[in-house]
């Protein structure tokens, strides 16, 4: 077993970690009275051998995922001062440019994945940098630390469940500082002995005193030497006490002033300098060198940033999408015609994929030996076994940021989601990980993943299985949202979203998975960037997409016999929209109409309509109108269901009702 090796220079790197930590944070303290640092302030006062101890177990390859009070762990990974001090200032020079702040340090450099402002949030994201590293065969342990507050937090549990599932490489850290804000641990915690929650998983686990940073790093050496030699993941308790207010805005009403000194009277710096000292391993006068040596940088860094420049305003919308990406795809000239399904086309496409691509898997609930709830992937477990048809528990918040974490590493992974209203259990991973990284650090890192979800009604499934939350989604900046609705594009889209830099969300209609035709034998991938006129018109533009596409065209077939000569726009890029060629369409036709599956309140389809009045209004020739659902909750009853949602004849009445249509 490791050791620590408590030799001169070792003993005086961990001092100066430690007081390199606590300067910068009461440096961070007074700034903030300054008003040069805004927003919310977690500060590490108190904790610095948890960060300190923990770091020097570690190796420049293994990672790190942090919480909001992430600095100490920043600086012991060896961030400068400067860097980090410029970012929450909101610098340009800062670690991520500016755009993070003091909740969201990222850098590529030391392999420091972020702190993440929602508690729990970077639990699953540790599971899956842990996958992407054992799946790629890199020797890398990721290391997680998290607060007691996580504890309570459903992404806990099945984060500590997967990591145990798959034995990954991930050492989980939780800094147990006896406070989740202002609620005392004893308070919100059934039960306060944390290393049994390890156990329940079958995860050895250890817990040590947070406050010795000796005690740490041993700990912290013999757990990442076990997960080195592939025994799985572990669990360390580190009992420790902030010293500070939660934040600059707790006023600290929940704990007393003799209980803050009584803590910092054992203050891990106070510890181990005078066990040093009385000890003869460090002299006064290093002690006083080393203090000098880290006001000096830090006299530096506050200079730097002072004179630091802001990004350019200019510059507001870069990184929230990758600034290159790969050129659209050159369909092939159509070979013979074969037989298929919409289901068909899906499996062919992730076969494809699979086959291509060693860097491609799956993963989601019941994909493998069932075949998936739709049965797309049928027969995809026996082809490429488990590791790339990867079976996970019901917990999509978890298995949707391991899908985030392994993008992260490497990875090109395929996140199944069964069905649209079960995404918004993964919606926190989704909005708030997988849209943001990029911007949150700076464009260091991208989420190259592709989520796949059944989505849509008209099955009987009653309200609860039977969404249409596309415009959840196409709100989001940072996300691409496609919904293929021809055989064509469930066969092409797949591969092209697995090349996008960024997170895609592929939307599969229920309705169409039966959908039976005829497609090229040699069909591949296909634009998702870009809508597609499905039927040239003059009269008036029909906007529809996904299952809806089918009904407009249907509908045009009817107002044809009417002298009625509809365009139908097959819209399949829900975000990006392609306002270039619905523009095009309306300021020839003169009239819109916009076919949503969605509630008519907040939709996509007064989206659609608000930038189609906003660039085309002088081409009008009437107000733009909207084919929704009925807004209520989907019913169960065959009737009701279908009195709830868009219906050829409506699209049809609401067509022929605008003023001049007829000509």
């Amino acid at each position: 077993m490791s050791k620590v090796k408590l030799g001169h220079d070792h003993a005086r790197d961990l001092l100066r970690g430690m007081i390199r930590i606590r300067r910068f944070e009461e440096k961070c303290f007074e700034l903030y009275t300054q008003e040069k640092i805004r927003g919310f302030l977690h500060l590490y006062d108190g904790e610095e051998a948890v960060a300190v101890g923990v770091s020097a177990a570690l190796a420049p390859r293994d990672r790190v995922v942090s919480t909001y009070r992430e600095h100490g762990h920043a600086l012991a990974r060896g961030m400068s001062m400067e860097s980090a001090l410029a970012e929450m200032y909101g610098k340009a020079t800062g670690c991520a440019g500016g755009r993070g702040g003091s909740m969201h340090l990222f850098d590529a450099e030391t392999n420091l994945y972020g702190g993440n402002a929602i508690v729990g949030g970077g639990l699953p994201l540790a599971v899956g940098l842990g996958l992407g590293d054992r799946m790629q065969g890199q020797d890398a342990v990721t290391v997680c630390f998290f607060g007691d507050g996580a504890l309570a937090e459903g992404e806990f549990h099945e984060a500590m469940n997967l990591a145990a599932l798959w034995r990954l490489p991930v050492l989980f850290v939780l800094e147990n500082n006896l406070y989740a804000m202002g609620s005392a641990v004893a308070r919100v915690q059934a039960n306060t002995d944390f290393t049994t929650r390890a156990a329940g998983y079958g995860m050895p686990a250890e817990s040590v005193d947070g406050n010795d940073v000796v005690a740490v790093e041993a700990a912290a050496r013999r757990l990442v030497e076990a997960i080195r030699a592939g025994e799985g993941p572990r669990f360390l308790e580190c009992r420790t006490y902030r010293t500070r207010p939660h934040s600059m805005f707790d006023a600290e009403k929940y704990r007393g002033k003799a209980e803050v000194a009584e803590w910092r009277a054992r203050s891990p710096i106070t510890r181990f300098q005078g066990w040093l000292v009385e000890n003869g391993l460090i002299h006064q006068d290093e002690v006083a060198a080393i203090e000098a040596e880290v006001e000096a940088q830090l006299a530096n860094a506050v200079a730097a940033c002072e004179q630091a420049p802001w990004e350019a305003v200019e510059d507001l919308e870069r990184h929230v999408m990758a600034e290159t990406r790969p050129a659209p795809p050159v369909p092939p000239a159509p070979g013979a015609a074969v037989d298929s399904t919409y289901r068909d086309c899906c499996r062919a496409a992730i076969t494809e994929a699979l086959e291509k691509d060693p860097r491609v898997f799956m993963m989601g609930e019941d994909i493998g030996a069932y075949g998936g709830c739709y049965a797309v992937s049928m027969g995809l477990l026996a082809r490429f076994g488990p590791d790339r048809i990867r079976d996970t528990p019901l917990s999509e918040s978890g298995f949707t940021g391991a899908g985030i974490g392994a993008a992260l590493a490497g990875m090109r992974p395929i996140v199944e989601i069964m069905t649209v209203n079960f995404s918004l259990l993964a919606l926190d991973q989704i909005l708030n990980t997988a849209a943001t990284i990029r911007h949150m650090s700076g464009g260091q890192f991208g989420v190259p993943l592709v989520i796949r979800m059944a989505t849509g009604a008209g099955r009987q499934l009653a309200a609860q299985h039977s969404h249409s939350l596309e415009s959840f989604f196409a709100h989001i900046p940072g996300l691409r949202v496609v919904a293929p609705a021809t055989l064509e594009d469930a066969r092409g889209m797949l591969w092209t979203a697995l090349q996008d830099p960024d997170p895609v969300i592929i939307l599969e209609h229920v309705m169409l998975y039966n959908m039976a035709g005829k497609i090229a034998e040699n069909a591949g991938p296909v634009d998702i960037d870009r809508a597609v006129v499905r039927r040239k018109g003059r009269d008036v533009t029909l906007l529809a997409w996904s299952n809806s596409l089918w009904k407009a065209l249907e509908a045009a077939g009817e107002l044809a016999g009417e002298g009625i000569e509809a365009e139908v726009i097959d819209l399949r890029s829900l975000r990006p929209l392609d306002d270039e060629t619905i523009m095009a369409s309306v300021a020839r036709t003169r009239r819109a109409v916009v076919i949503d599956e969605g509630w008519r309140t907040g939709s996509l389809s007064a989206e659609i309509a608000a930038r189609v009045q906003e660039t085309c209004f002088w081409h009008l020739d009437a107000p733009v109108a909207r084919v929704c659902s009925a807004e209520v909750p989907v019913p169960y009853p065959r009737h009701l269901e279908t009195a709830a949602l868009p219906q050829v004849a409506d699209i049809v009445a609401t067509a022929r009702a605008l003023p001049g249509v007829r000509g």
